[in-house]
């Protein structure tokens, strides 16, 4: 899929395929930048890849992946360090990169709130820091503890470690009971400089950039090693805190300042976009004056109420964007092409590059992402495709927008040798010889050959092991790739059989190279632990097409348990149902993944297994917020028509704090119609089946004070 078709004029099949690339890339790039420390790609890369798979998920919200990166946030802890669960979960930003997106987040912001275009409401801006994320907690003034980001739920502690920053004060006046103070530990270019030039001295590791050298630092498992080294630390925002520290964002980084803790002096407080993009270009300029990194911009609404009522998205806030710097490109020759296989079958094209440094990295490899983008003409030679007419020998351009996996943006033809000859795309599977097949209208080949595909097969498995599925200690991405070569496990069910195959007899676990007796219990206790799972956890770990972290937990929700979700399945399979109509009038649930959902629990195959799953599991029901007292908890209802006191979003978000169920369609099973002014179809078959109909004055009525 290359990146200059405009999104607005993708076929569907077109954004399948590039979610899945970036799906792949952006889980790459996690672990390689929160969990090893070793980034192969800046911040602005990073993003800009993030952006453009959250606009083809607006544009395609059916297409979402299970594996979506819009639900991700860092990545997996490292081993060594214990964890600690954050009260209030680290989230990642929102990104800009033009002065048009700045702009929209506006307009966002606004629409929101049902403020007009001209009605007055300031921002802080502030440069963003390009170090390691970090929050520490204070409890009645004293330092108490100090965790990593880690997946923005669960970090690593480094308590010890902090106490040894000298901008990081043990104890602070005048605070909350409990207030969590959040910001960055970096690294100035001469401490960095300094830092190099000791090791290399020594014959030491170097490192390749402040930022890496700031969290290698941090995340020390001798405190004393860490005490050695030059950190700094800016703070910038809070997260628990048992009483509010002023009004404002900037009051409130006033207040922290005066705390003792050092923040940016460059935040400065705007009226509106215009001021945003001028302090932007004025910081962007200071860039190389500043002494450290940073990769861009933070924007915040300044009025925390007017935070709270924005609130947060899945995985960032709603009242707060990053306006990040460009990134960059390079040529280099294109040496071989391979072919990869995806959990779905899909073929998937790999440049093999002769190495260039890329904006200070060195990349090997880019994505091809899919046939057309490689061939010029058809197979018949005829008529002119829209691709690259990409070949080997070519010099292509390469846009580091991935680690391991870049894109190649571009192929300046006028440098092809003259023996290059056209790629012939492969049309049977490179990894288990069934036919590749390419339906109409699809822009990727598949491998027909499904479960016997040992690729399709170990993508599977991965997934179900994964961090946001049933995320087995010790099972990870190559322990399921050696099991399922060595014939260990062939389906999830496998896994939980594990401990009686291969805990005991000849063939021991235990004896296997890598392995010993403890590493072996505590696969197999680790194991066991997990037979009690999440109903949430379980169907996004089956690995549905189409069905996301998100949707998992909309399901989960409407469902409550794993025997109300996989009968209506199975009635659902019948389009013309009335369990039909309830799944896909579940907002957030459309027909395309309703139809995956039916179709899995239809075919007797994947059943199958699912049903040898489950035999193993204990399914907990999912859990559901306290709504005692609520007079609408548990009850389905619709919005429809224009609210006047409220916006849409609000409204949504407000019924399913009070644990009610809010549908995108009327049927038989709404229970409360919220109708405003132009409401439509809707009201008309509300009163057809006598459904409770309220206006948004009788709605509020209802709710008040609950």
């Amino acid at each position: 899929m290359s990146d200059t078709i405009n999104i607005s004029d993708m076929t569907e099949a077109q954004a399948r395929e590039e979610l899945a690339r970036l799906a792949d890339v952006l889980a790459r790039a996690n672990r390689a930048y929160h969990t090893e420390d070793a980034p192969q790609i800046t911040d602005a890369d990073y993003d800009a890849l993030k952006r453009r798979n959250a606009d083809i998920e607006a544009r395609f919200p059916h297409l979402k992946r299970d594996d979506s990166p819009s639900e991700q946030v860092g990545a997996e802890t490292a081993e060594g360090f214990s964890k600690i669960r954050h009260a209030v979960s680290m989230l990642s930003l929102s990104n800009a990169f033009e002065a048009e997106e700045v702009e929209e987040f506006d307009g966002r912001v606004r629409k929101y709130l049902g403020l007009g275009a001209d009605a007055p409401l300031q921002y802080t801006a502030e440069p963003k820091i390009d170090g390691l994320s970090l929050s520490l907690r204070y409890e009645n003034g004293t330092l108490v503890s100090a965790a990593t980001r880690g997946d923005g739920q669960v970090g690593e502690n480094v308590t010890a470690n902090a106490r040894t920053i000298d901008d990081i004060p043990q104890n602070i006046e005048n605070a909350p009971a409990v207030l969590e103070v959040r910001g960055e530990v970096y690294m100035s270019h001469a401490d960095f400089e300094a830092l190099n030039a000791r090791h290399s001295e020594r014959g030491g590791k170097t490192f390749a950039n402040p930022r890496n050298a700031a969290a290698g630092s941090l995340r020390q498992l001798d405190a004393s090693i860490t005490r050695a080294r030059p950190l700094k630390f800016f703070a910038y925002t809070w997260g628990e805190i048992s009483e509010p520290l002023a009004d404002t964002q900037m009051a409130a980084i006033d207040r922290l300042s005066q705390m003792g803790f050092q923040t940016n002096p460059l935040t400065q407080l705007c009226d509106g976009p215009a001021e945003m993009l001028v302090h932007y270009a004025k910081i962007e300029q200071m860039r190389s004056e500043l002494g450290y990194d940073i990769d861009g911009v933070v924007y915040k609404v300044n009025d925390l109420a007017l935070q709270g009522r924005l609130g947060f998205r899945s995985t960032t806030p709603r009242w707060a964007t990053a306006h990040k710097f460009p990134a960059e490109l390079a040529w280099t020759r294109l040496e071989a092409i391979d072919i990869q296989v995806g959990r779905t079958g899909a073929l998937s094209p790999v440049a093999r590059l002769a190495p260039v440094t890329v904006g200070g990295v060195v990349v090997s490899n880019a994505t091809l992402h899919n046939e057309d983008y490689i061939a010029g003409r058809d197979s018949k030679g005829g008529e002119i495709r829209a691709g690259k007419d990409i070949r080997v020998g070519d010099w292509v351009q390469v846009y580091r927008a991935g680690d391991v996996i870049p894109k190649v943006a571009d192929v300046d033809l006028d440098k092809r040798p003259d023996d290059a000859v056209p790629y012939v795309f492969p049309q049977i599977c490179p990894q288990c010889g069934s036919d590749a097949i390419r339906e109409p209208g699809d822009a990727i080949r598949r491998c027909s050959g499904g479960m016997i595909c040992p690729a399709q097969a170990v993508e599977k498995l991965k997934h179900f092991v994964s961090r946001s599925a049933f995320d087995i200690d010790g099972l990870g991405a190559k322990q399921v790739e050696q099991f399922h070569a060595d014939g260990w496990i062939a389906e999830p069910a496998d896994i939980f059989t594990l401990r009686d195959r291969y805990g005991s007899g000849l063939q021991q676990l235990k004896n296997r190279e890598g392995w010993g007796e403890k590493s072996a219990s505590n696969l197999f206790d680790a194991i066991d632990d997990r037979r009690q799972i999440a109903l949430s956890r379980l169907i996004f770990g089956l690995g549905i097409r189409h069905v996301g972290e998100s949707a998992s937990n909309l399901l989960a929700l409407h469902y409550g348990t794993w025997d109300a979700f996989a009968a209506a399945m199975d009635a659902a399979a019948d389009t013309e149902s009335e369990a039909w109509a309830d799944l896909t009038g579940i907002d957030g649930v459309g027909g395309v993944m309703a139809g995956s959902l039916t179709a899995t629990f239809a075919q007797e195959t994947e059943r199958a297994a699912i049903d040898r799953l489950i035999a193993h599991l204990d399914v907990q029901a999912a859990e559901r917020p306290d709504t005692s007292g609520s007079p609408v908890a548990g009850k389905t209802v619709v919005f429809t028509g224009t609210l006047e006191k409220m916006t849409r979003a609000e409204a949504k978000a407000r019924a399913e704090s009070l644990g009610a169920k809010v549908s995108g369609s009327v049927s038989a099973k709404t229970d409360i119609l919220v109708a405003g002014p132009g409401a439509g179809s809707k009201a008309k078959k509300a009163a057809e089946l006598g459904i409770e109909t309220l206006d948004e004055d009788g709605w509020l009525a209802l709710i008040e004070g609950a």
